[in-house]
């Protein structure tokens, strides 16, 4: 019996003494679902976001643009060749050729001494258009007081005159050197004035889409003519003048 009992003493220990057997261990593969979202998703992602974007932007602008209407100038042919020829100068006789009379020549127009290419919009600039007299010169001055009959010139000699306001006022308490000294500052003002209306409309067209600057105007420009530097302001830009009397209390 003693025996008997060693025996199963023995055999019901056995297993604990086997410390070498291997103890199961979790697998290290995971499952798509744990890896998360990686650089690739994020890619594919991207990429179907830009090819979305590009066909919306086909099917809005009519076929005319993948990019939202914006074209790089290294995209437009008549710019890169302009780029490639260099910037041109033109005399006012020789600008005069680009009115857009000869289609064999583009229609060029000019601010502030600055050429720009509008051959792109032929149904404003060209021979009948509703901005045609622009084309073939330089008409700053137009641009700045809106007579386009008057004032189809680059001369702005007087022009800001029509931001000074005009003296209505009978009686005015104020001695001559304060009239003086604020008629200087408001003639500063309007020349400011009418600076910033010619730099908005050059950069209209150096900015614009579908125009581009090729050159400047070279030469004498007030050459024979006679009003330069002093002629006298177009009934319009005159009417608009501010007067004085509107002006109290502001």
């Amino acid at each position: 019996m003693p025996e008997l009992r060693q025996r199963q003493t023995t055999a019901s220990s056995g297993p604990n003494r086997d410390t070498n057997t291997p103890t199961p261990q979790p697998s290290r593969h995971t499952s798509n679902e744990d890896r998360g979202i990686s650089v690739l998703d994020i890619i594919r992602v991207l990429v179907t976001l830009v090819i979305a974007s590009c066909g919306l932007s086909y099917y809005v602008t009519n076929s005319e643009s993948v990019l939202w209407g914006y074209r790089p100038w290294y995209t437009r042919w008549p710019v890169l060749k302009s780029y490639m020829i260099g910037p041109i100068t033109l005399t006012p006789t020789e600008l005069s050729l680009y009115n857009g009379s000869d289609s064999s020549l583009p229609i060029y127009l000019a601010v502030n001494g600055s050429i720009f290419d509008v051959s792109a919009n032929p149904g404003m600039y060209g021979p009948g258009g509703g901005y045609g007299f622009f084309s073939g010169r330089d008409a700053t001055r137009a641009f700045v007081t809106g007579c386009f009959q008057e004032d189809l010139t680059p001369d702005l000699g007087g022009v800001e005159e029509m931001f000074v306001p005009v003296e209505d006022v009978e009686n005015e308490r104020i001695t001559n050197g304060e009239r003086k000294i604020r008629k200087e500052r408001e003639v500063r003002l309007a020349r400011q004035q009418v600076e910033k209306t010619v730099n908005r409309w050059e950069g209209f067209f150096r900015n614009h889409a579908k125009y581009f600057q090729v050159g400047r105007v070279s030469g004498e420009q007030g050459e024979g003519d006679e009003l330069w530097g002093k002629r006298p302001l177009c009934e319009a830009a005159a009417g608009q003048r501010p007067k004085r009397s509107e002006m109290e209390g502001k």
